[in-house]
């Protein structure tokens, strides 16, 4: 696409420097790319390393570097820190590996679900959409004045803040709160 655009500014007589960049998402400082897969763009993500830990620690860096397509509702390092202090310690520990695998694919639907996806969805479910996620529980998505909040099976409710990063297997939706099953 961007060669294609610099042939049609050479073909015109136009310098390359009128061209605009070709912006790309922005998330912890680091713009996300929608050739890379969901591990390649979390990890230069400085909003993520928690999660980017966990995910190691599970053994699920090659998983969501696999075909997808991966729908993700992406904790921030702050919403893992509003956990009760020594929580996320305790499941990065060897022996809490399964308890760790079940949190982080319950943040995974299969799939990809762009926010419009998402909105359709809720208005098709009458204000709710159910979402099942890949360790086999349920979210729920509803739209929250122009924002839309995943609720857990516990009642606890998380906010999309950045939607729809586009990746090569799927798509990150950047979340507030850990996402917990029951």
């Amino acid at each position: 696409m961007r060669s294609l655009l610099r042939a049609a500014a050479v073909t015109l007589g136009l310098g390359l420097a009128t061209l605009p960049a070709l912006a790309q998402p922005m998330v912890g400082g680091a713009a996300m790319y929608p050739t890379k897969d969901i591990i390649d763009n979390a990890v230069n993500s400085k909003d993520h390393t928690t999660l980017v830990a966990a995910v190691k620690a599970a053994g699920l860096v090659e998983t969501l570097k696999g075909p997808g397509p991966f729908t993700v509702f992406a904790p921030t390092n702050e919403a893992f820190a509003a956990l009760p202090a020594g929580t996320v310690e305790t499941l990065l520990k060897p022996e809490n590996k399964a308890t760790l695998v079940k949190i982080l694919t319950y943040h995974v639907v299969a799939g990809k679900m762009s926010a419009a996806d998402l909105l359709n969805a809720i208005a098709e479910g009458h204000g709710k959409a159910m979402l099942k996620t890949v360790s086999g529980g349920e979210l729920v998505a509803m739209k929250s004045g122009q924002s839309i909040d995943i609720e857990d099976e516990k009642g606890g409710h998380a906010r999309v803040t950045i939607a729809d990063v586009d990746q090569s297997n799927g798509v990150i939706h950047v979340v507030d709160k850990v996402l917990l099953p029951k």
